[in-house]
């Protein structure tokens, strides 16, 4: 694979999409509800004043694991089952198929990260001004970690376009695993739990975390803030099973690159032997 082809790809993938009025309205969005968290967290709860980046990460999570997965998922299906001639155009260039589908993943990505980081930022200069710098390095993980979660579900949607060939289709299969990852795994997580019992449970609730890129990232965020009291029993399951956070966070970064990398392999292996 050539890096240079596939870096220009990006770049091109990266130009259409920072002027494409969704990659805009997400970024203001985004950057609205992160600096509100930021704002009137703690005011919720009777106090006055800003949140420190402790507090402020914990309160930003449910935000990142709801939004971030949906917005990638469904950028990154329209995207890729996009306008058929320009990937065509793109296709018939001499490149590989492979340094396409890898540019433009990577470009879309890069889109998607600034319009997420100019929120995080924005949240991260009122915080500072509050309540100072203390925490920011945790902050700084937990963005990590939201970006690490949007290449996943980017490389999800990458797989479910080259599958579903249609656009319809692939939104539908998108939507569908939106709603499985971030709503309904948890449920079938701990139905399997109630319905196994003793060791057993715990080796199911602990190895369930790595079958689902959104509890990877929960888990891995609380761990961060040393929040243990809420992580739950999957992230109790975890520290128990690796013996300790240094081996529970790199167990997790492991298998969300796995995620990010698998999907991308197949849908290069597909289309290699797909008729375009």
């Amino acid at each position: 694979m050539d890096f240079g082809s596939v870096l220009e790809v990006a770049l091109h993938e990266l130009r259409i999409n920072v002027r494409n009025r969704w990659t805009t309205i997400f970024a203001v969005v985004f950057g609205v509800l992160v600096t509100s968290i930021a704002y009137f967290g703690l005011m919720t709860e009777g106090f006055s004043g800003m949140q420190n980046f402790t507090r402020t990460s914990a309160s930003m999570l449910n935000l990142v694991l709801y939004i971030v997965p949906l917005v990638a998922l469904t950028m990154g299906t329209l995207s890729f089952t996009g306008d058929r001639g320009s990937m065509e155009l793109l296709f018939s260039q001499p490149l590989s198929r492979a340094e396409v589908v890898v540019g433009k993943l990577v470009g879309l990505f890069l889109a998607i990260a600034i319009a997420m980081l100019i929120g995080f930022s924005a949240g991260a200069v009122l915080v500072a001004a509050g309540n100072g710098p203390a925490g920011l390095s945790r902050y700084a993980a937990m963005v990590g970690l939201s970006l690490l979660l949007a290449f996943a579900f980017l490389s999800l949607a990458l797989l479910v376009s080259t599958l579903a060939h249609r656009k319809s289709r692939a939104i539908g299969v998108s939507l569908f695993l939106w709603f499985f990852f971030v709503l309904f795994y948890d449920l079938l997580a701990i139905a399997l739990a109630l319905f196994l019992r003793g060791e057993s449970a715990n080796v199911a609730i602990f190895l369930s975390v790595f079958g689902n890129p959104v509890d990877m990232v929960r888990v891995a965020t609380l761990i961060l803030l040393d929040n243990v009291t809420i992580f739950g029993a999957a992230g109790a399951a975890m520290l128990r099973f690796l013996g300790g956070t240094g081996t529970a966070l790199s167990a997790v970064l492991t298998v969300l690159l796995i995620w990010i990398l698998l999907p991308v392999t197949i849908s290069c292996a597909m289309l290699r032997r797909q008729d375009i």
